[in-house]
């Protein structure tokens, strides 16, 4: 280990980011939670980590997510790959392409964690059936306007696609995106730690956390 993680490590001690550093997770989404997140996960001791994310990126990205100006066209999965290395020397593995039944045994075989920030109906489906039927760990995390959430694959159930006349024209605030980053990473450590699985609601306008067991 090391010294990019010293104060994670004197908080959490060596053990704990010893088994962080051995977990395979693989990371679904690279948008608002997914690049965020990512990003989190490699500063506090993540070392195996593989997105799945095929879409580029939007200027209208760059005010939620990690990406900035200069990114505005690139490939999310492997703009996040190369920051994670600039940023703590991670090499990721980045995957992107599409999620779907045909590929989502090829991306999610060899995952002892997988987390699922998708936007949309279809691919959280597929992952998360993928999971239950293969016995994976799976944390989904996800927002709508001012409520976020963070659950496990136990009794998740797939929130619909809302319609909407612009898929890109939603109310997201940043200071959420942050909260739901923040609340995920830590139900992951408490699930490498002592394999507890946390659910978690967060709403923004109360700055109410919400907690129970899965």
């Amino acid at each position: 280990m090391n010294g990019y993680y010293l104060h994670e490590e004197l908080y959490r001690g060596r053990e704990t980011l010893e088994r962080l550093g051995a977990l395979k997770i693989t990371l679904c989404g690279a948008g608002a939670l997914g690049s965020l997140l990512g990003d989190n996960l490699v500063r506090q001791g993540i070392r195996q980590l593989t997105v799945v994310d095929r879409d580029r990126v939007e200027p209208h990205n760059v005010g939620t997510q990690l990406f900035g100006q200069a990114d505005v066209g690139g490939l999310k999965a492997d703009l996040l790959r190369a920051h994670c290395f600039r940023a703590a020397g991670v090499e990721i593995k980045a995957i992107p392409k599409s999620l779907e039944e045909r590929t989502v045994q090829k991306f999610l075989r060899g995952a002892e964690l997988v987390i699922d920030t998708f936007d949309n109906f279809v691919s959280r489906e597929v992952v998360t059936r993928f999971c239950r039927e293969n016995d994976v760990a799976c944390l989904h995390a996800g927002m709508n306007a001012d409520y976020g959430e963070v659950r496990w694959n136990e009794g998740y159930r797939v929130p619909s696609d809302v319609p909407v006349g612009n898929a890109c024209e939603y109310p997201l605030a940043r200071n959420l995106i942050l909260l739901v980053v923040v609340v995920s990473s830590e139900k992951i450590y408490r699930y490498v730690l002592d394999g507890k699985r946390e659910n978690a609601s967060i709403t923004l306008r109360d700055l109410k956390i919400n907690q129970e067991l899965a």
